[in-house]
């Protein structure tokens, strides 16, 4: 059997930046990588480890037996052993098998570099290249006009394993499977952009992918690397953008995972009040540790450059931000300012959206963060966090709080959903209707909203409306763009046989129809960001539970009047105030009967009046359907 010979991928530099936090490449260093060495073939292998005492590779080439194949530790105290193997190839399963200094113990862990993994409920990693031939040039070319904050960005958020099923034997589907079917569902509802709960492996299913200990392999639940690279490039040709769930907030204390890797706490916070998430019962990284910084956005970016991701939603920033976050008082340490925050996550996330800006034009990070932290996106030459986009959390709450009640109370409430406009330009925010509203008993948005049958849709497609007509970029989770009514659950397919039927085949098209009509009128996306997008018209006409503003874009022929009618009562002759004279035209309702509605419209050319309402010169009359969202243009 082959010996480990001497040799080593790393540079002085390279030891020098990772030291300093400062390598965003590692994955080209650590982890096992196939080379030749003087003509033989093999595996090289590179793991960080300082405090061990000896790691051996161990794995299927040698009966997982310790101590045959021993790495050597470098003499720069960079705590890195490494040495290359001959003779070994793509598809060969191994571990670390590591001897702590601390009572001589031996762990047996994954490679946390590795590309591949073995499928769960099995642990080890398997050597594996990322070799593939990319047929998406056109879609990179062009995508930073597709990621740009002025433009369309409606985001359908996907988890995998429970999107569609094999209905035979309810088995998972392979990504390419899903780059037949999941592509061309996407380019049909119109949505610009995929995202993609965790992907990286994981090794218990109920987690969603959030407790990840592959951070660099694609699970293989559904296939290898080049699988799910067929898949992104399926989608980008398509012309959908992809963004994956990172979880850089919390890791899993599995055995074979990141924690206690070498013996000591190297991944994870030593303190227990910063390094342990009682929520989750998940270990947290040591951000003030400059090699896991540099593990951590090497990461972030190798995502970016080796599957040609558009962007990475990062989860639970609130529970990085805070050091009290789910702690009770005695539970966490102020930081050196006597304040709650923690000093080294702001300086870690800082780096990191400065890192994948520096590297990669045309993509954007978004920020799952649920408090008033300030300036999560703006840029950190600003002060800012450098974020492209926030999660708007509080119009999310608001929002379902006020749809859930029964429409003779709304005019008492009116405020819940106003009351969004007096911060939405504080933050590039993105409207979110994700997996966490739609489990754990919340209910289905369908189920979540009142009246009958038919109240139920027309509240759903009111809902979807006014969040399209919102400013802010949209986001929606799988099976509510057909109102499914079952909560999500993660261990079967989506409840597809529900569009043979007419209420719900009528939200999937008034999803299609939102999707495109915000794509088509620069007033809904060109100011989405900025004060100069929106305009009350009326706010005030809570008794009615009616509410009337304006969409503008960069241009006046592309003002849009949105018309909200928040209960089931008709309203006719329902005058609006209106900036200037000339006609209007309604371009979109959701009481339309291709979604089922009553089919109320205003038909024709609508002649404005010169009357003054609202505070304005001009004034217009209109039908106004029961739970329904009206839009009108200047024509």
């Amino acid at each position: 059997m082959s010996k480990v010979i001497s040799h080593s991928l790393f540079t002085d530099f390279d030891i020098d930046l990772f030291k300093a936090g400062k390598h965003f490449r590692l994955y080209e260093k650590l982890g096992g990588h196939l080379l030749e060495v003087n003509g033989i073939k093999g595996v090289y292998f590179a793991v960080w480890a300082p405090t061990a005492k000896s790691v051996s590779v161990i794995g299927d080439f040698n009966f997982w037996s310790h101590g045959e194949h021993k790495l050597e530790v470098r003499w720069d105290s960079s705590g890195i052993w490494e040495g290359f193997i001959p003779d070994l190839e793509q598809g060969t399963t191994y571990k670390y098998k590591i001897q702590s200094n601390n009572g001589g113990f031996f762990t047996e862990k994954a490679d946390p570099f590795a590309f591949y993994c073995e499928q769960p409920p099995n642990t080890a990693s398997v050597v594996w290249n990322l070799e593939n031939k990319w047929k998406d040039d056109k879609w990179m070319k062009v995508r930073k006009e597709h990621n740009a904050l002025d433009k369309p960005y409606s985001v359908y958020e996907v988890h995998l394993g429970s999107w569609k099923r094999h209905s035979e034997d309810n088995s998972f589907l392979t990504y390419r499977e899903f780059a037949d079917d999941l592509v061309s569902y996407v380019k049909e509802t119109g949505f610009t952009h995929v995202e993609f709960m965790p992907i990286m492996e994981y090794p218990y299913d109920p987690s969603w992918g959030y407790q990840l200990v592959g951070y660099f392999a694609p699970t293989s639940r559904f296939g290898t690397p080049q699988d799910f690279m067929f898949l992104v490039d399926k989608l980008h040709q398509a012309g959908i953008g992809v963004i994956l769930d990172w979880v850089p907030s919390h890791f899993p204390d599995d055995a074979h995972g990141l924690g206690y890797f070498d013996g000591s706490n190297l991944y994870e916070h030593p303190d227990r009040r910063k390094g342990y998430h009682p929520d989750w019962k998940s270990l947290v990284f040591n951000y003030g540790r400059n090699e896991v910084r540099s593990f951590l956005i090497s990461n972030a970016l190798f995502w970016l450059q080796n599957y040609h991701v558009d962007g990475l939603r990062v989860d639970a920033v609130a529970s990085m931000l805070y050091l009290d976050y789910s702690r009770n008082d005695g539970e966490w340490e102020p930081n050196i300012y006597g304040g709650n925050e923690n000093l080294d996550t702001i300086s870690f996330l800082k780096e990191f959206n400065e890192a994948v800006y520096l590297n990669y034009d045309g993509v954007q990070t978004i920020a799952e963060e649920s408090t008033s932290f300030p300036m999560v996106s703006r840029p950190t030459s600003a002060g800012g966090l450098g974020f492209g986009m926030k999660w708007m959390m509080g119009w999310m709450h608001d929002t379902l709080q006020y749809f859930q009640k029964d429409t003779v109370y709304r005019k008492y409430h009116q405020n819940d959903l106003t009351f969004s406009m007096t911060y939405t330009y504080a933050e590039n925010f993105m409207l979110p209707l994700s997996h966490d509203e739609v489990v754990y008993g919340k209910k289905s948005l369908a189920e979540k909203m009142p009246g009958d049958e038919w109240q139920k849709f027309a509240n759903l497609r009111l809902l979807y409306s006014y969040m399209f007509a919102h400013p802010g970029t949209k986001l929606l989770f799988m099976g509510s763009e057909f109102g499914q009514m079952k909560e999500w659950n993660f261990q079967q397919s989506l409840d597809w046989h529900l569009l043979e039927n007419a209420n719900h085949s009528g939200i999937k098209k008034i999803i299609t129809d939102l999707n495109n009509l915000y794509k088509n009128e620069p007033g809904l996306y060109e100011n989405q960001f900025s004060p100069e997008g929106f305009e009350w018209i009326n706010y005030s006409d809570h008794q009615n539970a009616v509410m009337t503003f304006m969409r503008k874009g960069k241009k006046v022929e592309n003002d849009l009047i949105i018309v909200c009618n928040f209960t089931q009562v008709v309203r006719s002759n329902y005058r609006i105030g209106l900036p200037r004279k000339g006609k209007l035209k309604e371009i979109f309702n959701s009481d339309s009967k291709k979604y089922e509605g009553s089919d109320i419209s205003n038909k024709g050319k609508l002649s404005i009046d010169s009357s003054p309402y609202d505070g304005r010169d001009y004034s217009i009359e209109l039908q106004l359907p029961p739970l329904t969202v009206v839009v009108l243009k200047f024509v």
